[in-house]
């Protein structure tokens, strides 16, 4: 039995990878790696800078395992739906097999592929702790309430056994390919960010075993404090496959056991769960809201308040210090997400799709069901979104979740030696408060572009118009 282990950018790693585990028992192994110009275009690769960093460093470090258990990655480049196919017919392989992708751009290429393939391949389930779209309501219909599908997930889901790394694989077997190297990120144009995690299975195991030694503990108390390391930078493994679900889940419980900490993060988990299976069910989200209401939702084109935003410049310390961590190290506090999220649609009202694009460029973490799932709900427009008329306040936000102001100082230096009373609402400060910190508004640090009240209360009046609901009571964290 010869078997193409199809490696996509989801699953780089060789623990926990049953078509590997499965391939190696069956006989000989080709593992098989795409460069694919849909993401390895120069062009492609510098819209995503930060993913593709991670990316190349975790090929690196698959090329690496493969290699010290005795067998090697087939690098390869062209278009997967064409050259997947032809490899398997070149080589005689029995099959191919992979991973499932949820994204429906990744179902079309796995359609042509298997047609092309003639029943030769197999996907397996592995990118979520169960497959996405088999949980369904009493009616039969997917769920669109997280607490529903949590409850069904839990009677439904086994715990998980993730299996062991193999000591060893067969060697290659002896194949012409037209070998390519592993791009570097200068070969596809990027400039290298060293402020962005190191990729790579090692890299995440060793991320996964700092948490369950350290903040997971608390995560349940310290995961929103945007200030501290309570959460477990696990994002970016999940999404590249670095590390699996179940291996998250696994060691979070066995260190953990029945603590609230464990139910906390492992709700995580669970909700990352939902995401998957709705984009599975409803592909179409990529494009729209989940909500028919929130569809020609009458959103404004102000283009300097866009780039306020998202240079981080609106006068809002908390939005701006968000804007500014996507941009130098490619990842976002999942507080300051939201608060960000529900400031771009609800005070700038611009459209959630241009800020979902955005943190898609720059997010080492850009996972299309999770950014997707998480603009939708800032938004409002989401499946169990919150309700459209909660507006974060990004004052009593920053207060609660950053509460000396060492998250805003970081990544907002120009604020740097504002008094924690002030850090949040600087325009408050008194002159001579202003003038020790060395901040003078609209120099040093901008006005804010809008006013919290007037852009809350003007959002609420076009929601409430468009939505065609009464005026909702106001309802403001």
């Amino acid at each position: 039995m010869r078997t193409v282990v199809w490696f996509r950018g989801k699953d780089l790693r060789i623990s926990d990878h049953l078509p590997l585990r499965d391939a190696a028992r069956a006989g000989e192994v080709i593992p098989l790696f795409v460069l694919d110009p849909y993401f390895f275009a120069p062009e492609r690769a510098r819209e995503l800078p930060h993913r593709m960093q991670f990316l190349l460093d975790s090929l690196r470090a698959l090329e690496h395992n493969l290699a010290h258990r005795g067998t090697r990655l087939v690098v390869v480049a062209g278009r997967s739906v064409e050259v997947v196919p032809a490899l398997a017919a070149r080589w005689k392989a029995d099959k191919v097999v992979a991973h499932r992708w949820v994204e429906p751009f990744g179902r079309e290429r796995d359609r042509r592929v298997a047609a092309a393939l003639d029943g030769k391949l197999e996907l397996y389930e592995g990118e979520t702790l169960l497959p996405p779209g088999t949980l369904r309501t009493g009616a039969g219909n997917p769920y669109a309430v997280f607490s529903q599908f949590a409850r069904a997930f839990h009677r439904a889901l086994t715990p998980p056994e993730p299996s062991a790394a193999p000591k060893s694989l067969p060697p290659l077997p002896r194949v012409a390919f037209d070998a390519a190297p592993i791009p570097t990120c200068e070969d596809l144009g990027i400039t290298r960010n060293d402020a962005v995690l190191e990729g790579g299975e090692r890299a995440g195991r060793a991320r996964l075993d700092a948490f369950v030694r350290g903040a997971a503990a608390r995560y349940h108390e310290l995961r929103d404090r945007m200030d501290l390391a309570g959460t477990s930078r696990l994002s970016a493994d999940l999404k590249f496959g670095t590390l699996s679900a179940r291996q998250v889940w696994a060691a979070v419980t066995k260190a953990l056991g029945a603590s609230e900490a464990a139910r906390v993060f492992t709700n995580e988990l669970v909700w990352r769960e939902f995401s998957h299976s709705t984009l599975w069910d409803r592909p179409e989200l990529l494009e729209r809201p989940f909500r028919p209401a929130f569809e020609g939702f009458p959103w404004e084109d102000d283009d300097a308040l866009w780039r306020a935003w998202v240079t981080g410049h609106t006068g809002y310390p908390v939005v701006d210090a968000s804007a500014r961590q996507l941009l130098g190290e490619g990842f976002v506090h999942n507080r300051a997400r939201m608060i960000s999220a529900s400031f771009l649609a609800k005070h700038l009202l611009v459209d959630y799709r241009r800020g979902e694009a955005h943190y898609m460029k720059y997010l080492t973490d850009g996972d299309w069901a999770q950014n997707n799932a998480g603009w939708q709900w800032s938004a409002g427009s989401g499946c169990d979104a919150q309700p459209y008329f909660r507006v974060f306040n990004p004052m009593t936000q920053g207060e609660k979740f950053d509460p000396d102001g060492a998250y805003v100082r970081r990544w907002v230096p120009e604020l740097a030696k504002m008094p924690a009373k002030y850090i949040h609402a600087p325009w408050d400060a008194p002159a001579d408060v202003l003038r020790a910190a060395g901040v003078r508004l609209g120099a040093d640090y901008p006005r804010p572009v809008v006013d919290h009240k007037e852009a809350r209360a003007r959002f609420l009046e076009r929601a409430a118009k468009h939505l065609k609901r009464p005026a909702a009571a106001p309802d403001e964290t």
